[in-house]
Parts: C-alpha cells; sequence; structure tokens
C-alpha cells in the first residue's frame, strides 16, 4: 500500500511535468508563422546543404556514353547507373542502401540531433525556398502579417497572385524533375509539350504539384508536427550526450531587458535580454529557452540570432549553442569512440558499406544458371552414346546485345550441340537456351561426373561466366 509520502511525491512530480509542458509552445495551424530571416553561420550552411536538391534538377539532364547517366527504368526492370546496370535479381542492394541510410540517419540523430530535418529535409528545403519567395514579394515579417490582416484591394491581389502562381511552378517543376528520373529526360519534356506524355507521368506530376504546394506553401511547420514519423521517434535516438542547440539556463537566467547599469557593473541579471530574437527566426515558432521540444529541427537559426544580440550587447557567443546536456550539467564532452550506442551504428553502416563494396564490384555483366532434365536423367543414343538435356538461362545484364560462345569440360571427348556457333543476347534479358552433351561410354567411368559450363563474350573474352552441372550415365561394370 502507498504511503502518503509516496503519493505527495508522485503528484508533485505530475504537478512539474504539466508545468513545464505549459511553457512548450505547438503551433496547432491557428496562426502563420512568419519566421525572419537572419545571416549567420549556420544560415550560411543551411543554403549549402540545401544546395544538394539541385542534384534533384539538374541530375536528369546528365548524360553518360550517350544515354543518360542516371535511369530507373521501371518499365524495363532495369535501374542504370553510369556504368552500373542494377537488374531485379540484383536488388538486395537496393535494400541494403535503404536499410544504410536508416541507420546512418538514425547514427546522426544520436549525434547531433534532428540535423536532417534542419539542413537536407525536403520539407525543410522546398519551404525556406517558398518563405525566401514570400519575403522577396511581401517584405519581412511584420509587413507580412501586417498584409494579411488588410482588406483585399488590387496590390494584395497582384501580390497574392504572384506568389501563388510561383509556388505552383515549382511544384510543377517538382513534379516533372521526378518524373525525369524513370525516362529519358529530353524526350519526357517533348511528350509534356505534346501531351503525349502517360497518364502515370501526368498523374504524378499533379500529385507532386498539389503536395509540395499544400506542405510548403500552407502547412509548413504543421508537416512536422503531425505528419512526419521521424519527429515522433527522434526522442529514442537522442540521449543526453547528444549535442542539439541548447539554452544555457545557468547563464542565461534570470533574463531580463537590457539595463546600461547592468553591462557596465555586471549586476545580478542573466546574459539574456528577452529580446525573443531566438523566437523570431525559428522556423516552427518554439522558444528553445524552454528547453528540447518536439518542434526543433535543430536548424540552429536560433544560436545566429542569439550570437547576434550578444555583439550587441558586447557579451560572448554561446547562450545558446549546440552542446548536450551533460555538458550543461558541467560534465565534459564525451568523445564518439566512447559512446556505445554510437559505435553499434557505425559498425553496422561499416558492414552495410562493405556489403555494398562487394555487390558492385562483383556484380558482373553475365549471370547463368543452368537446369538439368530430370525426367529422364540420361538417354541412350543409337550408336550407344549417353546423352544429357541442359537448359542454359543467361542474363545479360548490360543495356547492349552481346555475342556469347558457350562451352563445356569434364569429360573426355565430350560433345556439346545446340549452341555450335556463337549466338546472341538481348541486354537485359534472361535468354533460355536447351544444349545437349553427349559422351561415348568409353569415356564415362562412374555414373556422374561434374561438368563445367562457361559463356564468355566474343568481343571482350575476359566477360564470362561459368556453373557447374552434373552428367548423369548408368554405372560402369
Amino acid at each position: 500500500m502507498e504511503s502518503k509520502d509516496s503519493a505527495h511525491i508522485d503528484q508533485s512530480g505530475i504537478d512539474s511535468l504539466y508545468a513545464e509542458i505549459d511553457y512548450w509552445h505547438v503551433n496547432t495551424g491557428e496562426q502563420t508563422i512568419h519566421a525572419k530571416r537572419m545571416p549567420g553561420r549556420f544560415r550560411t550552411i543551411k543554403w549549402i546543404t540545401s544546395s544538394v536538391w539541385i542534384l534533384f534538377f539538374l541530375g536528369p539532364y546528365l548524360r553518360w556514353n550517350g544515354q543518360q547517366a542516371v535511369l530507373f527504368d521501371i518499365a524495363g526492370r532495369q535501374f542504370h547507373i553510369f556504368n552500373l546496370t542494377i537488374l531485379p535479381q540484383d536488388i538486395w542492394m537496393l535494400a541494403l542502401v535503404l536499410l544504410f541510410f536508416s541507420l546512418l540517419l538514425a547514427a546522426v540523430t544520436s549525434i547531433a540531433g534532428r540535423v536532417y530535418c534542419g539542413y537536407f529535409c525536403f520539407q525543410t528545403v522546398w519551404t525556406d525556398v517558398f518563405i525566401w519567395l514570400e519575403e522577396k514579394l511581401e517584405g519581412h515579417p511584420s509587413k507580412r502579417m501586417k498584409l494579411d490582416k488588410a482588406p483585399w484591394n488590387f496590390y494584395k491581389i497582384r501580390i497574392k497572385t504572384i506568389k501563388h502562381i510561383l509556388w505552383l511552378v515549382i511544384g510543377v517543376l517538382t513534379g516533372i524533375s521526378f518524373t525525369l528520373w524513370f525516362a529519358d529526360a529530353y524526350t519526357m519534356w517533348a511528350s509534356y509539350f505534346s501531351f503525349d506524355a502517360p497518364m502515370v507521368a501526368w498523374i504524378t506530376v499533379g500529385t507532386f504539384t498539389f503536395f509540395t504546394y499544400l506542405f510548403a506553401g500552407h502547412m509548413r511547420e504543421q508537416v512536422c508536427f503531425w505528419l512526419c514519423p521521424y519527429a515522433r521517434i527522434q526522442g529514442v535516438m537522442a540521449d543526453a550526450t547528444t549535442i542539439m542547440p541548447t539554452y544555457d539556463l545557468a547563464r542565461g537566467e534570470p533574463r531580463g531587458k537590457l539595463k546600461k547599469k547592468s553591462v557596465t557593473e555586471g549586476g545580478q541579471q542573466g546574459d539574456c535580454i528577452d529580446c525573443k530574437q531566438c523566437v523570431a527566426v525559428c522556423p516552427t515558432g518554439i522558444d528553445i529557452r524552454n528547453g528540447q521540444q518536439e518542434g526543433c529541427i535543430t536548424c540552429a537559426l536560433c544560436i545566429d540570432a542569439c550570437d547576434a544580440v550578444m555583439d550587441k550587447i558586447s557579451r560572448p557567443h554561446g547562450l545558446i549553442r549546440y552542446a548536450s546536456l551533460k555538458e550543461l550539467d558541467g560534465a565534459p564532452a564525451l568523445p564518439l569512440y566512447k559512446r556505445p550506442r554510437v559505435i553499434v551504428y557505425f559498425s553496422f553502416l561499416a558492414l552495410i558499406l562493405a556489403g555494398l563494396i562487394y555487390g558492385i564490384t562483383h556484380l558482373g555483366f553475365l549471370e547463368l544458371k543452368i537446369l538439368h532434365e530430370r525426367q529422364p536423367l540420361y538417354v541412350q543414343q543409337s550408336d550407344g552414346s549417353i546423352q544429357n538435356k541442359y537448359v542454359l538461362k543467361i542474363l545479360n545484364k548490360t543495356d547492349q546485345v552481346m555475342s556469347v560462345n558457350v562451352s563445356a569440360t569434364g569429360l573426355e571427348q565430350l560433345e556439346l550441340q545446340g549452341v555450335e556457333s556463337a549466338f546472341q543476347l538481348s541486354p537485359g534479358r534472361v535468354n533460355a537456351f536447351t544444349v545437349f552433351i553427349r559422351v561415348a561410354p568409353e569415356h564415362i567411368h562412374q555414373g556422374r561426373t561434374a561438368v563445367d559450363f562457361v559463356v564468355h563474350d566474343i568481343n571482350q573474352p575476359d566477360i564470362r561466366v561459368n556453373y557447374q552441372s552434373m552428367f548423369f550415365a548408368p554405372n560402369p561394370p
């Protein structure tokens, strides 16, 4: 039976929890957040990292050996990545790639929080671009808020129409660029202009246009709050050693408005002057001074804002900085090699990367499988020779027609029939051929003998593949 003291402690903990939650602020969509844009090192880093998405738009136009460098040909069941052609038989590598990036996301989160959200996520990047356009057209945040509340007139209609048209254009370009990765880019553009594009392409463009316009233009941080599962699970990926944008409570409190006397004489006031610039620049509208919250995407723009204010009041940087909870408690920073979770993550990443490297380096250009006829295992010909029937299934992994020869070894004086001359393999397909091996009885010394089949390219003899099968015959007396 619980004592009164324990019940009191539990109730105190609950009251403390509710008091902390009261400080948290999550915008549930009742207001539009107009984040202030300030220059700084993290804003610069954010633009640099966001620029990797330029590859999404320009990648389909890269050419390699006269063809699109990267092409995910779903209809042809082939992925072309420069010189590599990945077929369904090698799809296990795609599973490794997905697993690699999933673990990489977890590893990075355990080290530095939601870095992906703040610097690389397409939702964050597209929203940033949309807000940048909004600022260029409507002005700084206070002007935008004033315009939103103003009555509709010609000026407001004109500015809002231009903004929304530009947002829709970005959405259309996003959808079209996505489809270009799955078909030849120049051919697809021609089909769009002539309205001959496949229906699935039009549906894809429409879907991307709608959701890009909705998510980046209207929902913005609401996507991070309510739709993204990563925001929900990031808490179990981070721990007390994870570095994240953090407010130094001991240094900043008690906060208060700036007074010249406190600056010159030191006083008892903390370094935080309650300017709320850290809140003004936050794209999700949270107050980092209230601790880590679900809405923080670790973009570190609050650090830029705070450092700029500290420069103006002659205080050192770092009131808001990247730090772990242990560091704020006075403990030294723990090196990565001493953190078990990080070690486990990167060990698995190394194993997956090794598997990918092995798969790519052993991808080959040919794949051979041989099915031995089972009914019957062998046939005795009228001249006494023993014949076995085989079905050769040869996969040409290249995107070119390949001329090959087939040979077999393992028995003396064996005769290979059905592939006496060179034949061609269609690109990216399994080619099936029926062959026969005949051997005179005097050259057969046991009931089962290993036979090695070799398929090699006539034009490039170093491209070859072998497969071992069995030759069956009656047991010699």
